[in-house]
């Protein structure tokens, strides 16, 4: 292996390890020199092209500003400054990092956690443009069936229909006919009556042969089925001539189509000279790419537009509570305290003689389908009592609670009483495509008997498998050639990086981070550039440690290309992996900024001033608890016929007051069995919440908890004003120590002046932003910073306020850490402070931006909330992959965290992959054994030690190594 060189220059010298190999300045170096941005301490650092390099350190070192704001910035920026200024009008451009010099950058691509889209039309396969190819190939190879009769759409010449017919056994005899009339009522008296006339002697009505001179008289008012027997013969070796005569008279009659039946079988052989089907003439036009898009109203489902679900009115969210009467409100706004509806409810009442005083659950199902549908065309007397006092009588049909709702979503201009409306509604799969997005005509088009829909709603590797061994006749298979190549290999590349249990079809809105940055990663390497730098965050999140090893060979792969491999990770297999790694720190924030070590693995490993040097070589690790804390079996939580997804009737069993892990594969379940119903189904019956659970029968032991907390990765807001010191409820106390200093009280200021969300203290110009969201229309907005206020959000009256020396804008620019010293004799603000360092989150600041935090650090913004409140000790916490963004002293932290919970008594379930974490659980719930369709069972369950001996199971596989 190559040696790689390299100096550097900081002010930390003493935190930093002997060995740093130099490196000759040539190109095969990416040489930075004096990087400051954000926390970096004027680092110089040279990195190898063309390797696989870890950067890695603990939350907040610098790994992000470094790779992300230092190197990806400035490698898009020379990019793009290369491009017209036409085009640069269209891209983003980054802020110029700043830093003295950088050589060797190629042109920059990173490729990031977030989600790939909330755009509901958008799949795994538009994103992955493996859909562009399937209706190219679905288009030029594709054969067309009719919908009706299940034939495929195909046109003969006279020759191929005299020839199947010839194919026959010899003396079979067959009847050539005409279909003249389809699916017609009539007598068609004239009609027999001209072919006669024409010399044709008999016909075949509804199935049944007559002589046209003995055709019983037809009914006017049914629909008929006519076919003219064109000539009877027994097939032979001779009679081709006559044949031909025979199918060219007939598909004269017969609007270009012809019927040959075997008479003793009754078998029809069906003819067309035109590219329709032969039974019913049902046509397509040319087939083309766009027929196949759901996103092309040509294609798209007519119903749903595309979508594949469609919005109703549920009613078991309109009758809220079924276990009281219409008279108390078993349906919100149809009771005592709205008249005029519930006029018409007595009135429904006296018809159909029910009682509005009974509970609805009691009522007979005739009556609730009326209450709810309507009563048709059935007129009922109405009592209504005007506003004067009289009453008034008319009668008419009910409309129906239902249709009520319907009616008014559609009349309405109010936004507000469509969002309220829609509190009732729920979402089905289309009853007309019945979720496959396209419509009839693209449905019934197939390649190998499968059509389009089906293929893309196969797991990856299904649809792979089926790719590969397509076998394609003649001319189809030369045409699809190349279109298959590039389908197979995307795939290959989507599985390679551990997503074979997804499908073509899934939502792209429902992708996790890890899974939208591993999809565009698949992407990248479909896309075989070269020579260019990669920047990667995480990459092995969501990942479990089997598909670990898919997903680092991949990355080698976009290495092997001849491309910059840069990736911010903390996992241990990636890190020994690399070939260079750079480890930040050695604290967060303001105590990080530096490199502590840029070499080998083998040399980081050495290295004793770096933490993860340490936590490679052994010297330091997570260890394993020296017993577990027993389960209660008085204290379980046992969740019954879980069926979300791909789970298969699962029954969940949660010992309580203990860490409970859930692991498997991507995709066995994990998400659907804790997220989808779990947490939905606890969240409805704890904290009455509007939630809808995925399916699943019964849960028993909810009596020994009082309210859950899902604890998860998305965003604690989605604008600049959202930031941890508003999330936490510190701003709050911050403001009135601000209301309460002396020059505050003489100007007369209340806390609402220190507010950037109200009018008086905030500055206008940005509406107490800091910040201008300038819209692109078609291009995400930009956020650029007020020129007024400079993006410190307050007027100049009250940046004049200060406390203790600072003024608010300052205060909000601490970090957590900065924050707590500063604020030590406040109790309220220095104890949230307390928990938020507590969680690893002293280096964030106090007013930094929520749409800037990674989806980890909000994750522990939430839990910080949670530790700071007071608690009763019956509360379950769900947690998902709370290791994200984790460095292994990170780790350590945050099982402490989630030990003080337990220790109160509380209940957490924690989603995970991380072997440190699951080694430290009481209790295991492994999911799988496979993903997608080959999981969604309970494989083992039990202390780790337990699950370690199972052997169908994964994890216990891995953990048998780290319980050693």
């Amino acid at each position: 292996m190559l040696q790689y060189r390299f100096s550097f220059i900081f002010q930390a010298a003493s935190i930093m390890c002997n060995h740093h190999p130099q490196h000759s300045h040539d190109n095969d170096t990416i040489r930075i020199r004096g990087a400051r941005t954000h926390n970096l301490k004027n680092i110089d650092l040279d990195i190898p092209r063309h390797k696989l390099v870890v950067v890695t350190g603990l939350s907040g070192s610098g790994k992000s500003s470094l790779a992300f704001d230092t190197l990806y910035a400035e490698g898009q920026r020379r990019y793009v400054e290369s491009l017209s200024a036409y085009a640069r009008q269209f891209l983003q451009m980054m802020d110029k990092p700043d830093v003295d010099l950088i050589e060797g950058l190629s042109p920059a691509i990173s490729i990031e956690q977030k989600s790939t889209s909330h755009n509901p039309r958008s799949t795994v396969g538009t994103v992955t443009e493996i859909h562009d190819y399937l209706r190219l190939l679905y288009a030029r190879v594709g054969t067309p069936y009719c919908p009706e009769h299940k034939l495929p759409l195909s046109s003969q010449t006279v020759s191929q229909m005299v020839d199947a017919v010839l194919k026959l056994p010899e003396d079979t005899r067959v009847m050539i006919l005409a279909p003249t009339v389809r699916e017609r009522k009539g007598e068609f008296v004239d009609f027999f009556a001209d072919l006669q006339a024409q010399g044709f002697a008999r016909v075949r009505v509804d199935g049944e042969v007559y002589q046209l001179d003995e055709v019983p008289k037809l009914e006017k008012n049914i629909k008929h089925n006519i076919d003219v027997v064109i000539d009877r013969v027994k097939v032979k070796a001779d009679i081709k001539q006559r044949l031909a005569e025979s199918f060219e008279t007939a598909l004269r009659h017969g609007n270009e189509r012809a019927l040959a039946m075997e008479m003793d079988s009754g078998e029809e052989h069906w003819f067309s000279a035109r590219f329709a089907c032969p039974v019913c003439s049902y046509s397509l036009p040319e087939l083309e790419p766009r027929l196949f898009s759901f996103n092309n109203p040509m294609g798209s489902c007519p119903t749903c537009d595309g979508l594949g679900n469609t919005n109703f009115f549920d009613p078991e969210k309109v009758v809220a509570h079924p276990e009281l009467s219409l008279a108390t409100g078993a349906i919100d706004g149809w009771d005592k305290r709205n008249q005029f509806y519930f006029q018409m409810i007595q009135s429904l009442a006296r018809h159909y003689g029910f009682d509005v005083q009974a509970a609805w659950e009691t009522l007979p199902e005739k009556v609730k389908k009326v209450v709810l549908h309507g009563s048709g065309k059935e007129v009922i007397d109405f009592t209504y009592l005007s506003e004067r006092g009289t009453t008034f009588n008319r009668s008419h049909a009910f409309e129906g609670i239902i249709p009520n709702l319907e009616r008014r979503y559609r009349e309405t201009d109010s936004e507000t009483v469509r969002e309220k409306l829609r509190e009732y509604q729920n979402h089905r799969a289309c009853p007309s495509c019945g979720g496959a997005r396209l419509r009839k005509e693209a449905r019934y088009v197939y390649v190998s008997g499968e059509p389009l829909h089906e293929v893309s709603a196969w797991p990856l590797t299904k649809t792979h498998q089926f790719f590969e061994t397509l076998d394609l006749d003649g001319n189809k298979k030369q045409i699809a050639e190349k279109i298959l190549k590039e389908i197979t290999e995307r795939l290959g590349f989507l599985i390679n990086v551990g997503l074979d249990y997804l499908n073509l079809s899934r939502s792209a809105e429902t992708l996790s981070g890890g899974e939208a940055q591993r999809i565009r990663l698949a992407s990248q390497i479909g896309s075989g550039l070269t020579g260019v730098m990669y920047v990667l965050d995480e990459p092995s999140i969501g990942l479990h440690q089997r598909d670990n090893d898919r997903l680092l060979a991949t990355l080698k792969r976009l290495r092997d290309l001849g491309n910059s491999v840069i990736v911010v990770e903390h996992d241990e297999d990636a890190i020994r992996e690399a070939d260079f790694v750079v480890d930040m720190g050695p604290g967060a924030g303001e105590h990080g900024g530096n490199v502590l070590i840029a070499d080998t693995p083998e040399n980081v490993a050495q290295c004793e001033n770096s933490v993860t040097g340490q936590y490679l070589s052994g010297k330091k690790s997570i260890a394993v608890p020296s017993e577990r804390t027993p389960v209660n079996p008085d204290r379980m939580l046992v969740l019954k016929g879980a069926r979300g997804n791909n789970l298969k009737n699962v029954t969940l069993e949660l010992p309580l007051g203990l860490i409970t892990c859930i692991t498997g594969v991507s995709g066995s379940g994990k998400s659907t069995l804790i997220n989808d119903t779990l947490a939905k189904i606890t969240a409805r019956e704890l904290n009455r919440a509007q939630e809808e659970p995925a399916p699943f029968d019964d849960i028993h032991g909810l009596e020994h908890l009082d309210k859950v907390i899902n604890v998860d990765q998305s965003p604690i807001g989605r604008t600049p004003r959202s930031n941890p010191a508003t999330y936490t409820g510190l701003f709050t106390p911050i403001r009135e120590l601000f209301a309460g200093v002396p020059l505050s009280r003489e100007r007369g200021y209340n806390v609402g002046r220190f507010s950037f969300n109200v009018k008086g203290g905030r500055c206008e110009a940005c509406q107490g932003d800091g910040v201008i969201k300038v819209e692109m229309h078609f291009l995400p907005d930009v956020y650029v910073p007020c020129e007024v206020c400079h993006g410190k959000r307050y007027n100049r009256e009250t940046l004049e306020i200060q406390y203790k020396g600072k003024n608010i804008s300052q205060v909000l620019d601490m970090t957590v850490e900065e924050a707590r010293e500063f604020f030590d004799a406040v109790p309220t603000v220095s104890r949230k402070l307390q928990t938020l360092m507590d969680v690893g989150l002293g280096y964030i600041r106090l007013g930094q931006s929520a749409t800037t935090l990674s989806g980890g650090e909000a994750q522990r913004v939430k839990l910080a909330l949670e530790l700071s409140k007071r608690d009763t000790g019956r509360t379950l916490y769900i947690l998902d992959e709370p290791t994200t963004g984790l460095h292994f002293a990170d780790i350590a932290l945050l099982l402490e965290v989630i030990g003080r919970l337990k220790g109160k008594g509380n209940s957490i379930v924690i989603i995970e992959h991380n072997l440190d974490v699951i080694k430290t659980a009481d209790w295991i719930v492994d999911l799988g054994p496979e993903g997608g369709d080959g999981g969604g069972r309970i494989i083992a369950k039990g202390s780790p030690e337990q699950v370690a001996k199972v052997k169908g199971s994964y994890t216990g596989k891995y953990l048998k190594v780290v319980l050693r």
